[in-house]
């Protein structure tokens, strides 16, 4: 018989105050795990992405923002901010698909993902937009050298995780954009399984499950854009950018 699995705990951080471009976000976190008796080991921190982003000033004010053409086409055809409409159009390597207002875009990250992650939810002022971070396993990776330096110790893992909408199905839920610390995908192909069968096409996304978990914790009106999660294992390295799939392999592209 299996042993059960040890339970897992997920605390919000508390008390990290609006994130502005250029704020230490490590010191922040820092001081929020303090005051929630929380260590920072033998762990992952799941941090959202509008805060890094926040600090990493990828902030934009809209009226610095001149529209092309097609984003003032698009804004006509959709009813929205044709400046919006140019962010979008600047932060995308592909339209996927247009339309309910909507423009699906392949981000330069790579990302499928509405808008291509551009928001005006929860910024830093009116008038200004968020966008993705430049390279998220980077910033995921400085995050977690910054708090190994200061107070923590392996293994600590730190997933950057942002809400996406999902193809066949309603509602939005936490996906992992960038990690450090951590092998986001669990390959769990050529094991056994329960009853000794070879298992042939199980991968588990272990990055995203956290994310999902943390997203409970996330809400948008909470101001709680942090969330430690304990009783894991820590296992290897890896980034969100190495599990993007091969448009060789991508049945829906």
């Amino acid at each position: 018989m299996s042993r059960a699995p040890e339970p897992i705990r997920l605390v919000a951080l508390p008390g990290i105050p609006a994130v502005l471009p250029g704020d230490d976000l490590p010191a922040l976190i820092r001081a929020a795990a303090q005051r929630a008796s929380i260590s920072l080991q033998a762990g992952a921190l799941v941090v959202c992405q509008k805060i890094v982003s926040k600090a990493e000033g990828r902030v934009v004010t809209l009226s610095d923002v001149t529209p092309s053409a097609e984003a003032m086409k698009f804004a006509s055809e959709d009813g929205r901010d044709p400046r919006q409409l140019e962010l979008v159009l600047r932060e995308t390597a592909r339209i996927v698909r247009r339309g309910h207002g909507v423009t699906i875009s392949e981000t330069k990250h790579g990302f499928v993902c509405a808008n291509a992650g551009v928001d005006l939810s929860n910024a830093p002022a009116p008038g200004t937009a968020v966008l993705l971070p430049l390279d998220p396993d980077a910033s995921a990776r400085a995050l977690r050298d910054a708090l190994l330096a200061d107070c923590g110790a392996p293994p600590l893992a730190v997933i950057i995780s942002d809400t996406f909408g999902r193809p066949w199905r309603e509602g939005l839920v936490d996906l992992a954009l960038g990690s450090a610390g951590i092998e986001p995908i669990r390959d769990l192909r050529g094991k056994p399984d329960l009853d000794g069968r070879e298992l042939q096409a199980t991968a588990i996304a272990t990055a995203d499950q956290l994310a999902a978990a943390a997203g409970l914790l996330m809400r948008k009106d909470a101001g709680t854009p942090a969330v430690w999660i304990e009783g894991i294992a820590i296992e290897g390295d890896g980034d969100i950018r190495g599990t993007l799939r091969d448009p060789a392999t991508d049945l829906f592209r």
